[in-house]
């Protein structure tokens, strides 16, 4: 591997701040790119004025500069063929091809996949007329669960406690467009009960390296209320995803997917994401992602020993196995702190102050999701605006400490769960 490579990575939210940090405390790093990055990017890349999604700037540029590395973020320009199009320019890309991300951007495409591989799941029907959906509902028991196929930001799985809400959300999707070409089909699901976890894991196609155990926090409001969210916190790692569960999810939903893929002609490059339920000593999978998760990227890179551009080099050129990952025994706590209307808009241009006070806190970093500078000053840009994470030796100590430098920080509106990592810390302590 050369000793001192341009990267460039894409994206600009949370997520590409955590990736930001980590891949500019690389030894091998000589230039950091960030397409279209943040001002909290900013602080350790340079960032261009070219849009995630616009790939074919994103590939003129690389060709231009010769990148060594790109690294995607968000799944969109994956589904867009970014991967594709830069291998096929002979560039070195962390990231499935838009075939391989097709097991994020079709959720009925990824429970085709688990069915054939056996990867223990829900039941589920795909549906285009809202008629034959609304008949499959009625013989179904409550909650219900109803899922726009395509990619709807976290934003498309709509559970529903009674008949009545389930046909309503069939009736938004289907008939009145609300998620757009994302929602022309809507997938059906068995509702599962248990506890969500998150398992990530990088691979080359043929090589997997399991990443630690994650938990988000989809919903709103505290106790799991209100509406869906990209995600509201997450902490790493999962008590509820013991080493003998990890174990079973890598051997008999990863691995299987993963050979899959290759198998098909459409190696998998990146990071393959597992949504999980678990219930006592079993588990299903949810659903799969093309990339790293929002908010789980924050706390999961926050206990990374290894250096993570070593990591996603080697695996966009097929040597993952050359490369040792290891992980801290601690803690990582993120709480996000989202803007006043969010989920259902957000307030933009809210002037952020505190995140120097909050950092001054050992352990701290706040990473940028939805902030922009106006006349030099940071200002709300988004829904999810800013990830507060803490590194602690236990949970517990990690979110005391993750909301201490919470408390530090202000915007008007600003809306954030107060109960991150409660569950985790009741099971630490029981």
């Amino acid at each position: 591997m050369k000793q001192s490579l341009k990267v460039l990575l894409v994206g600009g939210g949370g997520r590409e701040h955590a990736l930001a940090w980590k891949l500019s405390r690389s030894p091998r790093l000589g230039k950091l790119y960030a397409a279209p990055g943040n001002p909290g990017i900013a602080q350790v890349a340079e960032c261009l004025d070219i849009a995630a999604d616009d790939v074919d700037h994103l590939l003129a540029f690389a060709v231009k500069e010769r990148i060594d590395l790109t690294v995607v973020g968000p799944e969109i320009p994956l589904m867009k063929g970014l991967a594709d199009r830069f291998r096929a320019a002979g560039l070195a890309v962390f990231g499935p091809s838009a075939a391989a991300a097709r097991i994020e951007g079709s959720k009925a495409y990824a429970k085709e996949i688990m069915t054939r591989c056996g990867v223990p799941t829900g039941a589920a029907r795909a549906f285009t007329d809202a008629g034959e959906a609304r008949d499959y509902l009625r013989t179904l028991p409550p909650p219900y669960v109803v899922k726009a196929d395509g990619l709807a930001a976290g934003k498309g799985v709509i559970i529903a406690d009674t008949l009545a809400q389930a046909e309503a959300a069939v009736a938004e999707m289907l008939e009145a467009g609300a998620f757009g070409e994302a929602g022309r089909r809507v997938v059906i699901e068995e509702h599962l009960k248990g506890e969500e976890c998150s398992f990530m894991a990088f691979t080359d196609g043929e090589t997997i390296v399991p990443m630690v155990g994650a938990q988000d926090h989809k919903r709103i409001f505290d106790g799991d209320r209100g509406p869906n969210t990209g995600g509201m916190g997450a902490y790493s790692p999962a008590p509820v995803l013991t080493d003998a569960l990890a174990g079973r999810v890598l051997e008999e939903a990863i691995r299987p997917v993963v050979e899959a893929l290759s198998e098909a002609g459409t190696p998998y490059v990146g990071v393959l994401y597992a949504g999980l339920m678990i219930d006592g000593d079993d588990y299903k999978v949810l659903e799969f992602n093309a990339r790293f998760g929002d908010p789980e990227t924050q706390p999961v890179l926050s206990r990374l020993d290894a250096d993570l551009l070593a990591i996603c080099d080697a695996a966009a050129r097929g040597r993952l196995d050359t490369v040792k990952v290891t992980w801290s025994e601690g803690a990582a706590v993120c709480v996000v702190l989202a803007s006043a209307g969010y989920p259902a808009g957000a307030a933009k241009g809210v002037p952020i102050t505190g995140i120097e006070g909050a950092e001054e806190y050992a352990g701290v970093r706040v990473f940028h999701a939805g902030t922009a500078m106006n006349d030099g000053e940071l200002v709300t840009d988004g829904g999810r605006v800013l990830g507060v994470t803490a590194v602690a030796p236990d949970i517990g100590a990690a979110v005391d400490l993750a909301y201490n430098a919470v408390a530090r920080i202000r915007f008007e509106g600003m809306q954030y769960r107060r109960d991150i990592g409660a569950r985790a810390v009741g099971r630490e302590a029981g």
